[in-house]
């Protein structure tokens, strides 16, 4: 971290808040959550849809911890329920719920989908209908391992998030977080130090999934443009994944160099 460090302030409805990065992540985003319910901001419905790995259950966590209500979706309602009680008591938070798939998509206002690659077709195209209209936000990243080296599938859409964007049609589908740790995000007490690339051919979908990234402290998020793109960043995990096995560490990326005017 630079010694002067950065600092994101969020203003809302009059109340405006500094988040500095040396502070404890947890109390940050506390202090985020107390904004948001002074400024009367209404509570919005999160779904994760393959929400019991540990990508999903960080990023549902986290949203917990700044205010949102969350319901974690998975084939079976009875696992999905199991992880909303592991968020439950990690964060001690509340608002966290378990469902089957469905149910989370036809609940939730803003849907993430935390699948592995290998599930998101079979998952995705019996939504459809229910996921019509709504911001759907992809993490996933097509890995394959091959004696513990990560690479990339080639996915014939070109990325995950443009092969969600084919199955689900009538979604506003944008592309985010594939870079975060989910290691770090199930841990509160640890702040995350990076940057959230979002891509979406959506400008209002990307406008949105900017602003839930800055409801994470210590993430800045950054306009990477159309969806496209995605295929670019779902390729920076395979590499951050290798270069954390070879130096045992968690990498996160930072784009130097960017105006303010040029990531938000």
């Amino acid at each position: 971290m630079h010694p002067l460090k950065w600092f994101d302030k969020l203003t809302m409805s009059g109340y405006e808040l500094c988040t500095c990065a040396s502070m404890p992540a947890r109390l940050a985003t506390r202090m985020v959550y107390f904004a948001n319910s002074q400024s009367g901001r209404r509570i919005r419905v999160i779904g994760f849809l393959g929400g019991t790995g540990l990508e999903g259950r960080g990023l549902a966590l986290r949203f917990a911890l700044a205010g949102e209500r969350v319901v974690i979706g998975s084939r079976q309602a009875v696992r999905a329920q199991e992880a909303a009680r592991a968020v439950l008591e990690r964060g001690s938070v509340e608002g966290v719920s378990g469902a089957s798939n469905r149910e989370a998509a036809e609940q939730a206002e803003v849907v993430f989908i935390t699948c592995p690659y290998q599930a998101q077709a079979g998952l995705l195209e019996p939504l459809a209908e229910a996921l019509a209209g709504k911001l759907v936000v992809s993490t996933v990243a097509p890995l394959a391992f091959d004696e513990g080296s990560a690479g990339l599938i080639q996915v014939p859409e070109g990325s995950a998030a443009e092969q969600a964007r084919r199955l689900l049609p009538e979604s506003r589908v944008a592309a985010a977080f594939q870079n975060v740790s989910a290691v770090d995000l199930w841990s509160p007490s640890r702040a995350l130090e990076g940057d959230v690339l979002v891509c979406s051919d959506d400008e209002q979908a990307r406008l949105q999934t900017m602003e839930l990234a800055r409801m994470i402290p210590d993430l800045r998020p950054v306009d990477g443009g159309a969806l496209r793109v995605a295929r670019y960043v779902e390729g920076i995990t395979a590499l951050i994944l290798n270069l954390n096995r070879k130096y045992k560490t968690r990498a996160m990326i930072r784009m130097l160099g960017l105006e303010p005017s040029e990531r938000h």
